[in-house]
């Protein structure tokens, strides 16, 4: 029996899931999930120091005539102090002199002829030191377990001098095609033969996640061909393939799971497109059987195969998110199921996709994001809020834009 939306994102969400851990280099760590709590070992800054070129002075003396003692390079070990009326020339990221309380910038002085300065600023006491510990302190959380690695964790993992980092393995996914009216995008086909678009589909998905991938092959039309395909699949975290799970003559995928102790989780989801959705599990490896029609199964891999798989990954992030804009213009749909809308986001409206047909594959190849809408909605008016769900999301856009934010 189908299940609501709401029920089988709760289902998922509650998966429990034994995810194994490998260290690896920070350099590979890149989209990987953090499997052990990363604490500050040292401050940063790890001493006062000089956030600009110029010089350090007593505050005190700012309205004097100040004479130049010293230099001090970034790196330099030097304990020297300021005395009375004198100044220490310093470099950016340079220490301090531990009695320093004010920097003073190159250019707001004038350098006189006896190795002497005077300030031509105003003169702010403690201005531009950065002090020990005010970005990170000692024993702080930096990165947390089921937080995902990107460019800029790597800056907290190097800054601490840490080269290797604990992280749970990718996912290890298997996908196959059942079905011989379909061929493989390799094979050559007859006039009255179409192309298998959805097998290449979830393996380019499945990677572009972050999963170890591997096709195993498509298998002819009989219950124990496919058989032998999942039982060659059994040591995968997740097995996704499509199409044979409805009621057809010829649909043996779900017979050829039930035959080897398939497990329903959920079979159907009350959705559109993509009700006969079934997920399980055989043993320790699951299952998600998408609906044959491509569109229909990609949109839903989005709405639920992505949910699986940060689960897989051991990611804490693993409910939907999405960014409110407007619709673009006034739109109609039949209530009586949630139904998934793709479609384009420029940063402030959603133009739903014109032709969307379950059964289309060149759709989503011109979309960037998808709305989900309420089995109660029939109307949307021009300019209503919608919730956008992303779905390739690097956000660029071919039209020159003003991206400053202005009163």
């Amino acid at each position: 029996m189908a299940i609501t939306v709401q029920n089988a994102i709760e289902i998922i969400s509650k998966l429990n899931i034994n995810t194994n851990f490998e260290i690896v280099p920070i350099e590979n760590s890149i989209s990987r999930i953090c499997a052990k709590q990363i604490i500050a070992t040292s401050f940063l800054p790890k001493f006062d120091n000089s956030a600009m070129d110029g010089y350090a002075i007593i505050y005190e003396g700012k309205n004097n005539e100040l004479e130049i003692i010293d230099t001090i390079f970034a790196g330099d070990n030097n304990e020297k102090l300021l005395k009375e009326n004198s100044c220490i020339k310093i470099m950016t990221g340079a220490r301090i002199p531990a009695n320093a309380t004010a920097i003073i910038p190159k250019e707001d002085t004038q350098e006189l002829n006896d190795n002497k300065i005077i300030i031509k600023q105003n003169v702010k006491k403690f201005q531009h030191i950065r002090y020990i510990g005010e970005d990170i302190k000692k024993d702080e959380l930096l990165i947390d377990i089921g937080e995902e690695i990107n460019f800029s964790k790597i800056t907290l993992l190097s800054s601490q001098g840490i080269s290797h980092i604990q992280v749970y393995k990718k996912p290890k996914i298997v996908v196959f095609a059942s079905g011989e009216e379909l061929k493989l995008h390799y094979e050559k086909i007859e006039d009255y033969q179409i192309y298998n678009s959805n097998t290449p589909t979830f393996i380019a998905r499945a990677k572009e996640l972050g999963c170890d991938v591997t096709f195993i092959g498509q298998a002819k039309d009989s219950i124990e061909a496919i058989k032998e395909l999942i039982s060659n699949s059994l040591d995968a975290d997740l097995i996704i393939t499509s199409g044979g799970v409805s009621v057809g003559d010829a649909d043996f995928t779900k017979e050829a799971f039930n035959a080897l102790g398939f497990e329903t989780i959920f079979d159907g989801i009350k959705i559109k497109p993509g009700k006969p959705t079934v997920f399980g599990k055989i043993k320790n490896s699951y299952i998600l059987n998408l609906p044959g029609n491509p569109l229909a199964a990609a949109l839903i891999f989005e709405m639920f195969g992505k949910l699986i798989v940060q689960k897989l990954l051991a990611s804490k992030e693993i409910h939907p998110n999405y960014i409110l804009g407007k619709i673009n213009d006034s739109f109609k749909t039949k209530k009586g199921r949630i139904t998934i809308i793709p479609g384009m986001f420029d940063g402030e409206y959603f133009s739903p996709a014109q032709n969307r047909s379950p059964g289309m594959v060149s759709v989503l190849s011109s979309c960037n994001s998808m709305i989900v809408l309420d089995d109660e909605v029939e109307n949307l008016q021009k300019d209503s809020l919608v919730k956008i769900l992303p779905i390739n999301w690097k956000f660029f856009s071919k039209d020159k834009k003003d991206f400053l934010t202005h009163e």
